[in-house]
């Protein structure tokens, strides 16, 4: 298993990590307004989505001291503006097709991103960084699915997400590791090559199976994180 140190990878700017707490904590506030959600309410959602990935990330695997969202007060402050767009804006918003999709998959693969970096920085090597960076990516999602009481739709059959980020979390590896690219250019590289994966098997229906205990099994219809 190839490690790098820490010395030899360069940081992310910081705006890749709260652009993605940004864009999950909206996708947040916006499935919170469709539920009709009070101030307090949509803020909760919105802080599970924005920050849940990167609780995961820090505070299960990485262990390098207190998470970070909870360092650095600008987490929270971009939590908030995204619940206040989410709160006043929603109708306007939701009025533009699928931006809660589009919104979700740029976050995917921007907080990919960021989990594999900050675990590459602290000298784990490529396979748990992938790990890490996939958790870093749908953690929120998992923690906004129970907050709202729907059966995670990452444990659904249904549309490529993890999947996706796990694609985009190897690339970016690949991108740092193998070809030596500044670490914000394979974050960009990685980051658009998610999201057209995300767009692409969205649009071709590409589905994973599920698993089946004989030949009546019942399958429920996938969800889709842009329908309700």
């Amino acid at each position: 298993m190839v490690a790098v140190h820490p010395e030899e990878f360069f940081q992310l700017p910081l705006y890749f990590d709260l652009g993605a707490t940004l864009l999950f904590g909206l996708s947040g506030a916006l499935l919170a307004a469709r539920r009709g959600y009070d101030p307090v309410g949509l803020f909760v959602v919105a802080l599970a989505t924005g920050v849940g990935g990167g609780l995961l990330r820090d505070g299960l695997f990485l262990q390098q001291g207190p998470p970070v969202c909870v360092q650095d007060g600008r987490y929270l402050l971009v939590v908030l503006i995204a619940s206040v767009c989410g709160y006043f804006f929603a109708a306007a918003l939701d009025r533009i097709r699928g931006m809660l999709f589009v919104v979700d998959a740029i976050g995917l693969g921007t907080y990919a991103v960021v989990g594999v970096q900050k675990s590459l920085a602290i000298g784990l090597g490529i396979g748990a960084a992938c790990f890490i960076g996939v958790i870093n990516a749908v953690g929120g999602g998992l923690l906004r699915d129970v907050l709202v009481r729907e059966e995670p739709f990452l444990f659904k059959p249904g549309e490529y997400y993890a999947l996706v980020a796990g694609a985009g979390a190897s690339l970016f590896c690949g991108l740092t590791v193998a070809l030596e690219l500044p670490p914000p250019r394979a974050a960009a590289l990685a980051i658009a090559v998610t999201f057209l994966l995300r767009v692409v098997s969205h649009r071709l229906g590409w589905t994973t199976p599920a698993a089946r205990t004989g030949p009546h099994a019942r399958v429920e219809a996938p969800l889709r994180p842009d329908k309700e």
